[in-house]
């Protein structure tokens, strides 16, 4: 599973630049024919990631319940949010995903409740949530590369 936490990890970092490249202004700007913005993808990538992997496990989320309720699938950006909160939205992600790998290694996933995600591929154990957020990650950074242009 290294190379798998590798691959997250690396996504991350690329969220990380992303915050870091673009204004407060530009990371909240939803452009004209999408429904989201650049901030919205990256804290849905979050807690999409703790949903499939901590709660799925039956364990507590590393999130806040308001995260989960504000960026979970299905949700739309409903206000900007301040520097303030884009701080804690990137420090979340690079620390979600080191805390994830540690409580990996110390066995901590002992539980899985099977989940159907949207493409009709059901996961069945945690390591499977982990490889697919992999992909899950990966169409959103597809999604900010295409909102970027848009700005």
């Amino acid at each position: 599973m290294d190379w798998t936490f590798g691959i997250t990890l690396k996504n991350r970092e690329l969220l990380v630049r992303f915050v870091d490249e673009h204004s407060l202004a530009e990371l909240n700007k939803i452009p004209e024919g999408f429904t989201n913005n650049i901030i919205w993808n990256i804290t849905h990538t979050i807690v999409t990631q703790q949903r499939l992997v901590y709660h799925l496990s039956g364990l507590s989320m590393l999130v806040s319940d308001d995260m989960v309720t504000k960026f979970r699938n299905g949700t739309q950006p409903e206000n900007n949010l301040s520097q303030q909160e884009v701080d804690v939205i990137k420090d979340l992600l690079i620390s979600t995903i080191e805390k994830t790998k540690e409580d990996y290694t110390k066995g901590v996933f002992k539980t899985y409740y099977e989940y159907t995600v949207g493409m009709k591929s059901t996961l069945h154990n945690v390591e499977e949530a982990i490889e697919f957020n992999n992909f899950h990650e990966g169409m959103h950074l597809g999604y900010i590369l295409a909102l970027r242009k848009s700005l």
